[in-house]
C-alpha cells in the first residue's frame, strides 16, 4: 500500500536531515551517517514509512562513506534514471512512499556485482 503525505506531513514526521534526504532528493556528507558501521541483527527500514529494504547479511563495506548493500528485500526499491550533475546512474526510491534513499551502482562484489550507496538518514534500523 503506497504513502501518501502532503509536504506539511512530511515536514512534521520526519527529523530535518531525514526531510531533506528522503523528500528533496539530497545527500548525507560520507562517512557522517550513523547506519555506516552498523553490524546488528535485524532489518533496514525507510525512515519515512517502515518499507523493509535491506538484510544486514547483504551490508559490506565499500569504503564509499555510506552504508552499501549487495541486494535489496525484493519488490521495495523502485529504480530511476538521474542524470543530474552532469552523471548518468541509478536512483534507488522506496517503493512504498517514494522516498529518496541513494543510488545503485556497477561495482558491487559478486555474485550480482552491484552496490546499493544508500544515506543513513533515509533508513531507520529494527534490532531483532
Amino acid at each position: 500500500m503506497k504513502v501518501k503525505k502532503s509536504e506539511d506531513e512530511w515536514k512534521r514526521s520526519l527529523t530535518p536531515e531525514q526531510y531533506r534526504v528522503l523528500r528533496k532528493g539530497e545527500t548525507e556528507p560520507p562517512f557522517t551517517g550513523e547506519l555506516l558501521h552498523n553490524k546488528g541483527e535485524g532489518v533496514y527500514k525507510c525512515a519515512g514509512c517502515g518499507n523493509p529494504l535491506f538484510l544486514p547479511s547483504d551490508k559490506f563495506d565499500s569504503g564509499s562513506g555510506w552504508p552499501s548493500f549487495r541486494d535489496a528485500i525484493e519488490g521495495s526499491i523502485e529504480y530511476i534514471r538521474d542524470t543530474s550533475y552532469g552523471m548518468d546512474r541509478v536512483e534507488v526510491r522506496c517503493s512504498r512512499c517514494g522516498g529518496h534513499l541513494g543510488h545503485v551502482f556497477d561495482d558491487g562484489p559478486p555474485p550480482k556485482g552491484k552496490r546499493y550507496c544508500i544515506n543513513s538518514a533515509a533508513m531507520v534500523f529494527e534490532k531483532k
